[in-house]
């Protein structure tokens, strides 16, 4: 699992348990039925990972802290956009608070989000949900910067201590990397997580909007070697545009890949799931258009609320729309939908990755609730 995680680069986390939260389904997808209390030891255990931000809250390895250190944690915020001007006034107008709360931490140990008692000189302004919630907005603040650490969980709440309590060694590291180094590292864990991508994909991945500098990066990773330019091919054989890349360490991969060494196989992959988090590039290498619908009104969805895409060997052959009812423990599908061109014989193994994320789960019954497609009826029944 640390090894997958390590591979990945980040797991995103979500507070969304309609079917179980994000990076379980993810984790799941991928190495199939495990304990999460292996997961929970990685990281409050063993801390082999921590909770930061990659492309959003993510669960990340511990190895990688150089490289959020230098990219994020190191004079965080030093964005130009008037939400950093605000958050860099707000933080300074509010200094007593911010050495209220360390001190807290310093005495007391670790705290929820609840448990904090400092004083607000200047409220929190915002138009969105953060408005009036001045403790957490510090809170964010001090873990961007690398101050304070997620400790643990109750529930969805989160626990915090300093993070020189937490990851001393990280913490204490030295020599710290450049942002120029941490741009390089950063690039390669990315193309590596991604397979194949163009520059801006990579960008969008892992650390996502904060690569300075990318494309001298990549240049100086494929003058040293560590990097190959890439060509995909079209079906009819023209090449697809642009500059691809691929890591020099998976060159043998994908000719093991292309001598038969594939072994396809079935799953259902969260809607957060990193293959797909990239919309644009999902439908460039799939053919496969994929939103959450989760904010959409219910009458205008396409698929469901929760919507969960079918991998199928190296192909997304449609979407499953389930719920699990914890208290029942049912897994109800409310509907099941096929890509064009599927037929029968597909139907089979889509019946075996619900039959697997039932087990997981800890599902007593699977219950079709909704409409499935003609030809996967029999093998759904």
């Amino acid at each position: 699992m640390l090894d997958l995680v390590r591979a990945l680069g980040c797991l995103q986390l979500d507070p969304l348990n309609v079917v179980a939260r994000t990076h379980l389904l993810v984790l799941r997808s991928r190495v199939g039925h495990f304990e999460p209390a292996v997961l929970e030891s990685l990281l409050w255990g063993r801390r082999e990972l921590f909770e930061f931000w990659a492309h959003a809250a993510s669960i990340v390895p511990t190895s990688d802290y150089p490289i959020h250190e230098a990219t994020l944690m190191r004079g965080y915020p030093t964005g130009t956009r008037a939400w950093h001007e605000q958050l860099r006034a707000w933080v300074a107008a509010n200094d007593t608070l911010r050495r209220q709360m360390l001190a807290e931490l310093r005495k007391r140990g670790p705290l929820r989000t609840g448990e904090f008692s400092g004083r607000v000189a200047i409220p929190w302004n915002s138009t969105g949900w953060t408005r009036g919630m001045e403790v957490s907005r510090m809170l964010d603040y001090l873990w961007m910067r690398g101050s304070i650490a997620v400790v643990g969980r109750k529930g969805q709440s989160r626990v915090w201590d300093l993070s020189e309590r937490w990851l001393p060694n990280r913490r204490a590291a030295r020599p710290r990397l450049s942002v120029r180094k941490a741009v390089s590292l950063a690039a390669e864990r990315s193309l590596r997580a991604l397979g194949a991508g163009k520059a801006r994909h990579i960008a969008e991945h892992f650390v996502r909007g904060r690569y300075p500098g990318l494309e001298s990066a990549l240049r100086a990773l494929v003058r040293d070697g560590r990097v190959v330019e890439a060509e995909i091919l079209r079906e009819e054989g023209e090449p697809w545009p642009g500059t691809w890349y691929v890591h020099a360490d998976d060159v043998p991969l994908v000719e093991a890949l292309r001598g038969g060494a594939f072994e396809p196989r079935t799953t259902l992959l969260s809607p957060f799931d990193n293959l797909i988090a990239d919309r644009s590039r999902t439908e460039q290498l799939f053919g496969f258009r994929f939103r959450i619908e989760i904010y959409v009104p219910k009458a205008r969805r396409e698929y469901g609320y929760y919507v969960l895409p079918i991998l199928h060997g190296d192909s997304l052959i449609g979407r499953v729309d389930p719920t699990y009812d914890r208290k029942e423990r049912r897994l109800v599908v409310n509907a099941v939908h096929a890509e064009p061109g599927q037929g029968p014989e597909t139907g089979p193994a889509v019946s075996t990755a619900l039959e697997e994320l039932g087990t997981f789960l800890g599902a007593r019954s699977i219950d079709l609730a909704g409409p499935v497609p003609p030809m996967w009826r029999k093998a759904l029944r």
